[in-house]
């Protein structure tokens, strides 16, 4: 999952620099620039969020009144401060006003690259899912009286939530600008998520006040209703729907894999083999079965890190498609574009 990372600087020069020095990361995470603090307001609003590297001397709103607020309104994102002081009391207003870490002018760009990866890395550390229904996961997290923060994209509409866990129990949940039920009921909805995990929740008040399980459930009743409305609109299209379909599947599946892959991630993706496998449909079937039963849903894309020459990505259908990559290739790429163009 590529992240979205939100830089704010007065000065437009060291905006321009900054995107242009760090262009090769763009695998990794996406440059957003806001040109002082109440700009970046208005961009968190617009925008799924994941880091913020801002300056501290900026005009209408500084570095630390945006610090501010991104501790009240948004605390799971974590912030980097870029500062001409670096002194140990620099360093003690940083910490105590919310920032993981600050950096001093001047600075290599690769230093600050290092940083944000870094913070990437360890906003991830609980793992990351591609095309998994949110429902039983979540129940899991209930079960397991898990305390974590869990982003969510959903594959459909693109957008992005945020899932705020403490000891199991459903604290708060964000899209956009919606807070609480409303945004929990509009993240159990989605089919289809990529989702990363990070083991740590700095959200402290519950916003929600109820079990898992029937939220889950009036969000679903809420979908059902809505693809009802759906399905009455778009009954006169079928046909043509269908016919498309067929003349999309007339192309080999390993064939379509190549191409995509070609166009989308090029020769670093470490395309070592493609090929259709029947013999892995049983390992297939019970993964599904456990999804279907959990209401996980079915298994679309997994990845197999066999910590040999050659890695394995398992791609699902009658018979399944095995990929075959260099351990070195960027993997989240490849499972990403797999999820959205297959």
């Amino acid at each position: 999952m590529i992240r979205n990372v939100l830089f704010v600087d007065d000065d437009q020069e060291m905006l321009q620099a900054l995107k242009e020095g760090l262009e090769k990361y763009g695998e990794t995470f996406k440059v957003v620039l806001a040109t002082d603090g109440s700009d970046a307001v208005d961009k968190l609003k617009k925008n799924t969020i994941s880091l913020v590297v801002t300056d501290l001397k900026m005009p209408n709103m500084d570095g630390f009144s945006l610090l501010a607020h991104i501790m009240e309104k948004y605390p799971d994102i974590p912030v980097i401060i870029i500062t001409g002081y670096s002194t140990s009391e620099m360093k003690r207003l940083a910490q105590e006003g919310g920032a993981v870490g600050y950096i001093s002018k001047p600075f290599l760009i690769e230093d600050l690259a290092k940083h944000i990866m870094k913070t990437l890395r360890k906003e991830s550390d609980g793992g990351t899912l591609h095309g998994v229904s949110s429902g039983m996961f979540l129940q899991l997290m209930e079960m397991e009286e898990r305390t974590c923060t869990i982003r969510l994209v959903d594959r459909k509409s693109g957008k992005g939530g945020v899932l705020f866990f403490r000891d199991g129990n459903l604290l708060d949940a964000r899209v956009e600008e919606l807070k609480g039920l409303d945004a929990a009921y509009l993240i159990f909805s989605w089919d289809e998520v990529t989702l990363s995990i990070q083991n740590e929740c700095p959200q402290k008040d519950n916003k929600i006040n109820s079990d898992l399980q029937p939220i889950i459930l009036d969000a679903m009743r809420l979908k059902d209703e809505a693809d009802e409305t759906d399905k009455e609109v778009y009954s006169d299209e079928e046909e043509t729907i269908e016919e498309i379909t067929l003349e999309k599947n007339e192309e080999s599946t390993v064939d379509r894999i190549k191409k995509i892959l070609d166009k989308e991630v090029g020769e670093r993706c470490g395309l070592e083999d493609i090929y259709q496998d029947g013999s892995m449909e049983d390992i297939e079937k019970t993964i599904s079965s456990l999804g279907t039963m959990f209401n996980f849903g079915k298994l679309k894309i997994g990845y197999i890190d066999r910590a040999a020459e050659t890695d394995t990505i398992i791609l699902s259908g009658k018979p399944s498609t095995i990929i075959k990559v260099n351990p070195k290739c960027p993997r989240d790429k490849i499972i990403q574009v797999l999820n959205e163009n297959i």
